[in-house]
């Protein structure tokens, strides 16, 4: 009982906040929030960690910030701040005060707000930062000019437990990605729940977009599904170049070390189908589904990548600072394998794209955190480019960003 009672009062508390928050006024909240130690031993450690990371010459990585649990970034369109998701309750903000391409100052953001797995971060190019949770979204205008207080403007773009029923509300594959399209609306990407989903659900996902990809009018209103037919997308990115919407697939467990593939997708239109539960991953049929027929136009991936590697987020490179190989290509992170006898993963890849839209060959171009006792020394979650065109790699298992640069 007396749990109950906590966290009713807690959640009594947040709703509160929340209301006040949306008034502008203040919640009373304390000033000396968290903040996180970016100098000692354990930063130190991580530099000499990433000793053991390989990567195409003339190019280095360095340890850009101490971020605990860090998932998606999202970097301030001012370049005053970046912020970052993850898989627990908090959003770090963080900041490099002084330009030396280190961080200075990660502090706990808005922490008047209690958040839910927030680990879909994504700008506007206008400003305002939308956080994907569990089951919410909201939007912080103003984000890179609030963020040293603990409260901060707010608003409410889908209400607590409307982004899914309630009824799939699950502990599984939650961890949304958010992005703001060329179109100026706001996208997300609802992972189901299963392994293989029962048959039985699946009208109700595919009429709320559960295995697909939503989008929306930044307000929230105008909701419907843009994609179907994706096991779990937890990285996604418009190409500059034209618009179309990349997206990573986690596929299928449980099938053996080398299947299905992993995947990369390319959406160029509404209501395409990308193939699950039919399709495992690339053209390999799950046991559950294959006595079933498969949309006869489901879409077959850009890019088939090592089996249960866990390619998570990613971004297109349009920048200048890197050589011309990689202008309006793709880097993606692989989290690593947890479903396979051998791990593969932990890296970086890069898929240039043609110019017809298409996928070219895809390589690695940063690797060595799964060293070659099948040790893990570190996770790639996300990649974003930084306003100076260097790349940011979050890495949820040591808790951290690494930068990596380009130097003639």
């Amino acid at each position: 009982m007396l749990g109950l009672v906590a966290a009713t009062h807690a959640y009594g508390q947040s709703g509160d906040n929340m209301k006040k928050l949306q008034a502008f006024q203040s919640t009373g909240t304390s000033m000396d929030f968290r903040t996180i130690e970016q100098t000692g031993d354990y930063a130190d450690q991580l530099r000499k960690n990433l000793e053991q990371i390989e990567l195409p010459d003339g190019f280095k990585i360095e340890l850009y910030a101490v971020v605990p649990d860090a998932r998606h970034i999202a970097v301030g369109p001012q370049g005053v701040a970046t912020f970052v998701g993850t898989r627990k309750q908090n959003v770090w903000v963080v900041t490099d005060r002084d330009k030396n391409r280190v961080a200075d100052e990660v502090k706990e953001f808005a922490p008047s707000i209690d958040f839910t797995i927030p680990n879909g971060v994504c700008f506007s190019k206008d400003g305002f930062l939308y956080i994907a949770e569990q089951n919410r979204v909201l939007v912080l205008p103003a984000a890179e000019f609030f963020y040293e207080s603990p409260d901060v403007a707010v608003g409410v773009v889908v209400d607590q437990g409307e982004l899914v029923p309630t009824s799939e509300e699950s502990f599984n594959h939650t961890a949304r990605v958010c992005r703001v399209g060329p179109d100026d609306k706001l996208y997300i990407a609802l992972g189901q729940p299963f392994n293989v989903p029962p048959q039985e659900k699946m009208d109700l996902y595919n009429r709320e977009g559960i295995g697909g990809i939503i989008r929306m009018d930044r307000d929230g209103s105008k909701r419907e599904v843009y994609a179907t037919g994706i096991r779990n997308s937890v990285g996604m990115q418009f190409n500059p170049a034209n618009g179309d919407l990349w997206f990573t697939d986690n596929q299928v467990d449980g099938m053996g070390d080398d299947i299905p593939p992993g995947e990369l997708n390319r959406a160029t239109q509404a209501g395409q189908n990308f193939g699950f539960p039919w399709y495992g991953g690339g053209t390999v049929r799950t046991n559950e589904y294959k006595d079933s027929e498969p949309p006869a136009d489901a879409v077959a991936p850009q890019v088939e990548m090592v089996a249960h590697a866990a390619d998570l987020g990613m971004d297109f490179y349009d920048a200048r600072s890197f050589p011309q190989k990689y202008r309006g290509g793709i880097f993606s992170a692989q989290h690593g394998s947890w479903n396979r006898t051998e791990p593969v993963g932990a890296r970086v890849m890069f898929t240039p794209v043609n110019e017809d839209g298409t996928a070219g060959e895809t390589e690695v171009f940063a690797s060595g955190w799964l060293t070659d006792s099948g040790e893990y020394i570190g996770r790639p979650v996300d990649v974003e480019v930084l306003k100076d065109g260097s790349l940011l790699v979050s890495d949820d298992l040591a808790g951290a960003l690494y930068r990596i640069s380009y130097e003639n």
